[in-house]
């Protein structure tokens, strides 16, 4: 769930000075693209500039990277003190910038990490930089991925005598690409030193000639997982490329200025000042190659394979400002609407409904909307019924509407669904305030929506007992999203079985109904599994969840995450799966919530998790 961003000027840096004001046009591009992907990257951000015209002696990459929450400022404050003492002068003088100035260049790339390991470190944040003396051996690296067959690239590596130094996605993905470059370089070389040219003329035509997509194909073919790669080449070739699942996002712009490309839609949208209809989604499998020259063309690297763009970008972790994702998101609350009726016995006058978190505001509404229309429907049988009613009756009729307030209030603005798992219970019990006097106690039910509930750690600690001292008769959490029942190996930081609320209710259930004999067939199934090739393994995880009805589920769930002091009843609805497709459509990977993995890394991945889980290896990923 990284985010990239990506900015080539195509244009000498004068043209941007003098139509724009600033030969600073592609870095502040770049800042403003990165600052609006600030949810993608809590941990750590980074950038790359590439000088195109840089002379031999001269340094021609630049990099920049920070921990924290506040990373972005971090970089962009080391890069803004080079220029603290530049004479007015020179500030108007483009040319000297393009020349002297670090950072002042044709390409940059962004990057906001957000890990999936648990690796922390200025070691672990991108772009990540392989140096070379052959400017068209040198390549910058950053990403938004997660393989899931790291032993495989590993072993790839080793086996054509490599020694990688780190056994993380990220060394292995820029020790291969990087290698099949040199691999490129080399037969380019060998071929024009065949045909008698001079070293300067070869090294100009490699530059000229270079096949990046040969370079990504041969290297992407032995990938697993879902990843959207940015690499720029020393001379000034730069490429981006998606996987053929399309599991991670991937957009990009361009005109005869510039070509930008971002982790999200309405970024490009907001930081171009262009039309949704402008913006192209790169395609699965697809990959975006742009020349020195500023020319580019689109490539299919490996056809795709079935299309599955992660559903959780769309519920949760994208931002909601996307056309498509606000609609999504209202719909997904809209959808819930018979669940939360069935809940509350149809008793919608004394009824009150809100959010929590903030990024649940969205389906909020559509939940709202969904009750209003259940309302307006019974006004309209009401009326329509023939029955004579006083001035006072129709006007309590019509004035019939949901009743809605802000209960909960988040004073830190921290994320406990990312923080560490030591700091995560800590946290949670200090995240919320209460609204007093908001719901008419022992009377009304309270009905709160959330995004997702994954761990249920912030509900158990900190919401339900607050929504508790407002002495509701019923409370009612809602989750827009399905049962999260299997880890994610594509991007989020989710890949213990024992985190998951929903797993431990199923567990709970085996046993209070004395089936844990499923749970040995389960781990004895998985076990004899390993050490098979990924593409044999099979999700027998599944077999956990099948006895019990999602509602069985639900209610087990609301039952391990009620506090023992709280005595008034709990329920928890969640979104249906069937419900989660109606409402995003076009984005169908679900295997957080069906365990129906697009690649075999996933397969393997869910049946460690559960031997894990089985032999209590609680630390192990």
């Amino acid at each position: 769930m990284c985010g990239i961003a990506y900015v080539r000027l195509r244009k000498p840096l004068k043209y941007y000075y003098e139509k724009y004001g600033s030969w600073k046009y592609g870095l502040e591009k770049l800042y403003i693209l990165m600052e609006k992907q600030h949810n993608r990257g809590q941990e750590g951000a980074g950038l790359a500039c590439v000088k195109l015209h840089a002379k031999p002696g001269e340094e021609y990459i630049f990099r920049e990277r920070a921990e924290g929450g506040q990373a972005i400022d971090k970089i962009f404050e080391s890069v803004y003190q080079n220029y603290q003492n530049l004479t007015p002068e020179i500030w108007a003088d483009p040319d000297y910038a393009a020349d002297n100035l670090p950072f002042a260049g044709e390409m940059y790339l962004g990057h906001l990490r957000y890990s999936t390991t648990g690796k922390s470190g200025l070691s672990y944040v991108h772009p990540f930089l392989r140096r070379s003396n052959w400017k068209d051996r040198t390549l910058v690296l950053a990403g938004n991925f997660n393989l899931t067959n790291v032993d495989e690239v590993f072993a790839n590596l080793t086996r054509i005598g490599q020694h990688p130094r780190d056994m993380g996605d990220t060394i292995l993905m820029l020790e291969t690409i990087g290698h099949q470059l040199d691999m490129e370089v080399q037969r380019k070389f060998n071929e024009y030193d065949a045909q008698g040219k001079s070293y300067e003329e070869i090294s100009q035509l490699i530059e000229k000639n270079v096949d990046l997509g040969e370079v990504i194909r041969r290297s992407e073919k032995g990938f697993d997982g879902g990843y959207c790669i940015c690499g720029m080449v020393g001379h000034g070739d730069s490429f981006i490329f998606r996987d053929p699942n399309g599991i991670r996002p991937a957009f990009y712009y361009y005109d005869d200025e510039i070509i930008v490309a971002a982790s999200e839609r309405p970024v490009i949208q907001t930081v171009m000042n262009v039309k949704i209809e402008d913006i192209n989604e790169l395609e699965p499998g697809q990959a975006i190659i742009i020349k020195k020259d500023a020319s580019f063309h689109l490539e299919q690297i490996r056809e795709p394979g079935e299309i599955k763009k992660c559903s959780f970008e769309r519920i949760y972790f994208s931002r909601g400002s996307d056309i498509d994702i606000y609609k999504e998101r209202k719909k997904l609350g809209e959808l819930l609407t018979p669940q939360i009726l069935k809940s509350v016995d149809n008793d919608l006058n004394n009824s009150v409904f809100s959010f929590i978190p903030n990024t649940a505001e969205v389906a909020f509404y559509g939940m709202m909307h969904g009750i209003e229309n259940v309302m307006i429907e019974d006004k309209k049988r009401a009326i329509l019924s023939g029955k004579k009613f006083s001035d006072e009756e129709l006007n309590r009729i019509l004035s019939a509407r949901p009743r809605q307030e802000k209960i909960a209030i988040k004073d830190i603005k921290m994320r406990t669904f990312i923080a560490q798992d030591k700091n995560r219970n800590d946290m949670a019990a200090h995240v919320y305030d209460i609204t007093y006097g908001s719901i008419h106690p022992k009377t009304d039910n309270l009905v709160v929506i959330d995004d997702s509930i994954v761990r249920g750690t912030t509900l158990k600690q900190s919401i339900i007992k607050i929504l508790n001292r407002l002495e509701p008769k019923k409370i009612v959490i809602v989750s827009s999203s399905p049962q999260v029942r299997f880890p994610d190996c594509y991007g989020i930081d989710m890949s213990r079985m024992s985190e998951f609320i929903a797993f431990k209710a199923a567990i709970s259930l085996l046993k209070k109904r004395g089936m844990e004999n499923v749970i040995e067939d389960v781990y004895k199934k998985s076990k004899a599994q390993v050490g098979k090739k990924k593409e044999e393994y099979v999700n027998y995880v599944k077999e956990i969840y099948a006895p019990f009805t999602d509602e069985e589920i639900s209610a087990e769930i609301a039952e391990l995450l009620t506090p023992k002091d709280v005595k008034t009843p709990v329920e928890i609805v969640y979104q249906s799966l069937e419900n989660l497709h109606v409402a995003c459509p076009n984005h169908s990977g679900d295997w957080y919530f069906s365990g129906n993995y697009p690649t075999p890394g996933g397969n393997r991945l869910v049946t460690n998790a559960f031997i894990n889980f089985y032999e209590g290896n609680v630390d192990k990923r």
